[in-house]
């Protein structure tokens, strides 16, 4: 296959809700839709799904922008294609950028899942007809509201809820949702706001039977966090640190954790995503798909990865009106009994609304 021509679209899409986390809050999720078409006609989407601010990654959307428009995608264009697989060393002297490279992998794996007329989930080698779908919250003002909005989550019927936490809003907040729900499938997720010498604060967190800890230490430390582990009974699940499969391999020869949120956009796109899970099924370490407050399309792909056998835990991958009043894609992504359908039709499996795209995009740019 061959991309013949290609288009970006810079969107600001209006959250229902405030989404606050230990580096801030999110009002929209800002991020670019890239569509891929081919010579037959044929078009893959894919999402970048990089943040205004580098305050999760080095990459920013308008840094993203601009390297999909003047090196990643005229790399790209009239290259004769055979997998997306290939992509992975047609970028290779790219550093990282992975959410720049992730949107068009899964724009590559899109359209080449439609030309061959199967679903993304089954070229990719998915197995699960459902997936079992977990909610993130917030840090919310007080633990009293925090314990209404988990209650909200569980009449939705999420099956596992993951706490943002941070210093100071971290243990009354999580055992005030665990004595008002003493069998619920508990995580919290720190963002990186702890350190090392926080040690003993997260020890105290070991008596709330929590799934996992994601992410307390830096972004970017494995020491650490091997040392941390050592020290607690609750797992640890690596987000910010695992964005290749060299890090899964040297968290689990360190010993840094024991569960891995793999995330399509952040480790550069389903391809990578591929090996991760693969590395984990072999290693038996428990791994789930994360979410970065993606759009309906980000959200497809995540479902497609999350149908891999190796998943092992419920995945944050809600449904499209938690989120947005206005998602991108048509049916939207909805929940039932805890758990989201795999889709069987051609690619990503839903229709792009026009209308909705059009009315949130700032910047639109055609190559």
């Amino acid at each position: 296959m061959r991309v013949t021509s290609a288009s970006l679209y810079k969107i600001n899409l209006p959250l229902q809700s405030i989404f606050r986390t230990s580096f801030g809050q999110i009002k929209t999720k800002d991020f670019i839709l890239v569509a891929l078409q081919d010579e037959d006609g044929f078009t893959g989407y894919g999402e970048c799904s990089a943040f205004s601010v580098p305050f999760y990654t080095e990459e920013f959307r308008d840094s993203a922008y601009l390297l999909l428009k003047d090196v990643l995608i005229p790399t790209l264009l009239n290259q004769e294609i055979t997998t997306p697989v290939q992509l992975t060393k047609a970028f290779r002297t790219i550093k990282r950028n992975n959410m720049a490279k992730a949107a068009i992998d899964t724009a590559m794996w899109d359209l080449y899942a439609k030309r061959k007329h199967q679903s993304l989930a089954k070229v990719i080698g998915g197995n699960k007809k459902e997936v079992l779908a977990g909610i993130s919250i917030g840090i919310q003002p007080s633990p009293a509201i925090l314990v209404q909005k988990v209650q909200q989550a569980v009449k939705a019927g999420y099956q596992r809820v993951k706490v943002k936490i941070k210093p100071e809003a971290d243990y009354q907040y999580l055992k005030a949702v665990r004595n008002a729900f003493p069998q619920l499938m508990l995580m919290a997720d720190a963002n990186s706001a702890y350190q090392l010498k926080d040690a003993d604060r997260l020890k105290q967190l070991d008596e709330l039977g929590l799934l996992m800890i994601e992410q307390p230490l830096e972004s970017d430390d494995l020491l650490h966090h091997a040392r941390l582990q050592q020290q607690l009974t609750t797992p640890i699940c690596l987000d910010e640190s695992i964005n290749s499969l060299a890090d899964a391999q040297a968290m689990y020869q360190l010993g840094s954790g024991q569960i891995i949120n793999i995330k399509v956009s952040k480790v550069g796109g389903l391809t990578n995503a591929k090996e991760i899970q693969a590395f984990a099924q072999n290693y038996h370490i428990d791994c789930w798909c994360g979410g970065m407050l993606g759009s309906g399309v980000a959200r497809a792909a995540d479902i497609a990865a999350a149908s891999l056998p190796g998943y092992t835990l419920p995945n944050d991958i809600s449904a499209s009106q938690r989120y947005f009043a206005h998602d991108i894609i048509n049916p939207l992504i909805s929940l039932n009994n805890g758990r989201l359908k795999v889709p069987v039709s051609p690619g990503l499996g839903f229709n792009l609304d026009w209308n909705t795209i059009h009315r949130y995009t700032i910047e639109e740019n055609k190559l």
